[in-house]
């Protein structure tokens, strides 16, 4: 078997001018091989930079297109193929976006090579310790604090028993942070489990743990990212300090950061993004060397139903993988809202794991149409014009 493509989508609900929101934009990465498997992937990121950086021609030995870097290859060759990719794009990879666009086709290898063996992912990766996952639900607060209690009611009513909120107007202003927590935990009740995402907004430790001792009442089970994964000396403070857990990574990509992290900060959750750290060759490091230091591992994942797949397929495949965050976005390219033909069935507050070959995701190609940027390339009279007139 041989890989004869690798393509790149570009998905995004509003005008490509207009602002955009977490879930509202997608890079999406289809895997095709010369058996008529195709594998599918994400990086939950910039998908102008992650769509470049595959379909980029060679330049050097250390500045190649990752796409022109697989032709031809053996899909099934997952581990040699991430290794590939990872020293042959030194120059513009080895963190951030470059991994991101690894992270992506790494998935969509992997979903080939469970479709070719006929298993699920996570039989793939060695284990089905549970068939569904406890799932929080995670959604972007309201501007005005009162305006969030229905949201919680609902969030309650599909029976979530573990809530997250964090972006939009929160982390900006100390007095509305402490509303919108009391305004939520008033509207989820004592027994609901209830998270914070402030996203860095808090800056700096001092404030952060000002925040967090402000907010004790609310018995919040965990504060996410509330200063920079850099910060790492604010990360320890907080970590001894602070009356909540403290979680964060989600920035974060390989193992060697992650091991930093884990290190030098002390959290007490680490949230690798599957579609950003590595994708899941990288994912099961991040996972082991958790657990040798006594580390929880829950995934962040905000974004469309092959991150999510590729997320639960994993947790299942681990011992203590028992918590995945669920977006509840409104945006048509969010997992659960039509992207996915069959969407990852979510039954009283779980995630049930699916058993179909591989992910386990079959894209509606009417949606992927309707939002799909298509690229507008510039025309050879267009760049002499623009030559001659610089």
């Amino acid at each position: 078997m041989k890989i004869t493509d690798v393509e790149a989508i570009h998905l995004r609900v509003p005008p490509i001018d207009g602002d955009c929101e977490w879930g509202e934009d997608a890079l999406v990465v289809r895997v095709h091989t010369d058996t008529g498997l195709v594998g599918l992937g994400e990086a939950d990121s910039s998908p102008s930079v992650i769509k470049s950086l595959i379909e980029a021609p060679k330049s050097n030995l250390y500045c190649t297109g990752l796409r022109s870097l697989l032709i031809g290859e053996n899909p099934l060759e997952v581990g040699r193929l991430w290794q590939k990719m990872y020293w042959s794009s030194n120059y513009v990879g080895r963190r951030g976006a470059g991994i991101h666009a690894i992270s992506a086709i790494d998935i969509a290898l992997w979903d080939i090579a469970a479709k070719h063996y006929g298993v699920p992912l996570h039989i793939l990766l060695g284990a089905k310790y549970r068939d569904r996952i406890a799932a929080y639900g995670t959604f972007i607060p309201a501007d005005p604090p009162e305006a969030n209690r229905r949201i919680v009611e609902h969030l309650v009513s599909k029976g979530f028993r573990s809530i997250k909120f964090g972006g939009g107007v929160f982390g900006d202003d100390p007095d509305k942070d402490y509303e919108i927590v009391r305004v939520v935990r008033e509207a989820s009740g004592p027994d609901i489990e209830l998270q914070i995402d402030l996203a860095t907004k808090w800056k700096n430790a001092a404030y952060a743990l000002k925040m967090c001792k402000l907010l004790e009442p609310f018995n919040l089970n965990w504060v996410e990212e509330p200063v920079l994964a850099d910060d790492e000396r604010g990360y320890v403070k907080l970590g001894r300090q602070a009356p909540q857990k403290i979680a964060g990574g989600e920035a974060l990509t390989t193992a060697r950061e992650f091991l930093d992290m884990l290190e030098r900060c002390e959290p007490d959750i680490i949230q690798p993004d599957i579609t950003r750290c590595g994708g899941i060759s990288e994912m099961r490091k991040i996972y082991d060397m958790a657990q040798m230091r006594g580390v929880q591992l829950v995934p962040h994942g905000f974004s469309t139903e092959i991150l999510l797949a590729a997320s639960v397929h994993f947790l299942a495949s681990c011992e203590h993988g028992t918590l995945m965050e669920y977006s509840q976005s409104n945006s048509p390219l969010v997992a659960g809202n039509g992207l996915a033909k069959q969407p990852i069935e979510f039954v009283d507050g779980y995630l049930i794991v699916p058993d179909s070959p591989g992910l386990g995701v079959e894209l509606n190609e009417d949606l992927v149409s309707k939002y799909e940027v298509k690229s507008k390339p510039v025309s050879q009279s267009t760049f002499w014009e623009v030559e001659r007139a610089c």
